[in-house]
């Protein structure tokens, strides 16, 4: 799939990562993208429209959907990320609301209009879904489940035309990273690479140093191999009437 006249949706659009993805869609010659966020966002291209999008307001998700005419491809990107240490349940929870459950919700709202336009779905995952940071262990939690919410998805999906991306990153330049004193790649250089990722047809997106230097072992390790054996059991399966 390439991004040429395409109309594309990217939640979590207002800074890092996100605002990358927006640009860097314009850049390749979408046609419209959609930019989600939680408050007002001005945009000088009239190409980008913004859409208050609260991934965790189930009211806010229909009414995002009632304004796109047709998707083509959607970014699953809003996340949030806190200092814990597990000792506090409504941390993990608020994790699990963003990271998996605003996931959830936005791809299902969406479901029908990427099926129309077989398009993709992008999930802006996180390396820690391999293994956690113990300094951000909600995070990494919310993140694994994500991950595991993204291969069934693509399996599931497969047979109805909607191809499914994780895009598993690493240190990046955001205001998550902050505290964080590592080499980190740039937003704009990871949001060029998950935009490569999907054009190239990549189920799996290492869109920077760190994570691509774990895409060889994953992509031929017994893990993923596990996945497509799973995968072939459902796309196998006969489609009931």
């Amino acid at each position: 799939m390439t991004t040429t006249g395409k109309t594309v949706l990217v939640t979590g659009a207002n800074r890092g990562i996100g605002q990358a993805l927006v640009e860097e869609a314009l850049r390749r010659g979408a046609r419209r993208v959609y930019a989600g966020t939680r408050g007002p966002l001005a945009h000088g291209d009239r190409r980008v429209t913004p859409l208050v999008l609260d991934v965790t307001d189930t009211a806010q998700i229909q009414a995002a959907v009632e304004s796109v005419d047709s998707l083509d491809i959607l970014v699953n990107n809003a996340g949030v990320a806190l200092y814990d240490d597990l000792s506090d349940r409504a941390v993990l929870e608020q994790h699990l609301a963003v990271n998996l459950f605003g996931t959830y919700g936005v791809t299902q709202a969406f479901l029908p209009l990427l099926e129309r336009s077989r398009g993709a779905i992008v999930n802006n995952v996180s390396m820690m879904a391999f293994a956690p940071l113990p300094f951000t262990p909600a995070y990494a939690v919310s993140k694994a489940a994500a991950f595991n919410l993204t291969q069934s998805l693509r399996a599931l999906l497969a047979r109805r035309g909607v191809r499914v991306h994780a895009v598993l990153t690493g240190p990046t330049d955001t205001d998550m990273t902050r505290g964080f004193d590592i080499p980190k790649a740039s937003a704009d250089s990871v949001a060029r690479a998950i935009f490569d990722g999907v054009e190239n047809g990549e189920e799996d997106i290492f869109p920077d140093p760190l994570s691509a230097s774990l895409a060889d072992s994953w992509r031929n390790g017994p893990a993923k191999a596990f996945e497509r054996h799973y995968a072939a059991l459902v796309t196998a399966a006969p489609i009931a009437s």
